[in-house]
């Protein structure tokens, strides 16, 4: 099984871009990941909130492939803990064949579509944080799941 987190939208903070290559490459030395990036839409501001959202449904949807389970990281999915997140990340390991797909959306969220693909929602915080700083949370407690399943003294209850 391969992980993936989707992501709309490069980062462009030096300092984020850092701190997630060096948690997507602690994670690959336990799973398969790699972090995709679907280019941002150009000219958005003849586009409604709505418009935008549809558009960038449109090419998460072409990203993902046929068997892929999809999870949104959307702020009204289920919270979990972090070793909750790893006993969830296990059962994956375990039930997926094709990609586990977690995909962070666009500012304004998710298009009906994208909802529609995808079987479950997880909720990193009931904060607000931005896009970059999301990716680097997701990440982190990927690879924090990831040590807490294969004994590494990263976590500490």
């Amino acid at each position: 099984m391969k992980t993936v987190l989707l992501v709309v939208g490069k980062t462009v903070e030096k300092y984020f871009v850092q701190a997630i290559e060096e948690y997507v490459q602690r994670t690959k030395h336990y799973i398969s990941f790699d972090l995709e990036v679907i280019p941002e839409l150009k000219n958005t501001k003849s586009l409604s909130e709505e418009q935008q959202k549809e558009k960038e449904g449109e090419l998460i949807l072409k990203s993902l492939q046929p068997g892929d389970t999809v999870v949104l990281l959307d702020e009204h999915g289920k919270e979990l803990r972090s070793v909750e997140f790893a006993d969830y990340m296990k059962r994956k390991l375990n039930t997926t064949n094709r990609r586990l797909v977690f995909i962070i959306g666009g500012p304004y969220g998710f298009s009906p579509a994208v909802y529609e693909a995808a079987q479950e929602k997880l909720s990193l915080s009931k904060m607000t944080f931005s896009h970059q700083m999301i990716r680097l949370i997701f990440v982190e407690q990927l690879y924090r799941a990831m040590s807490i399943l294969n004994g590494s003294p990263y976590h500490h209850e």
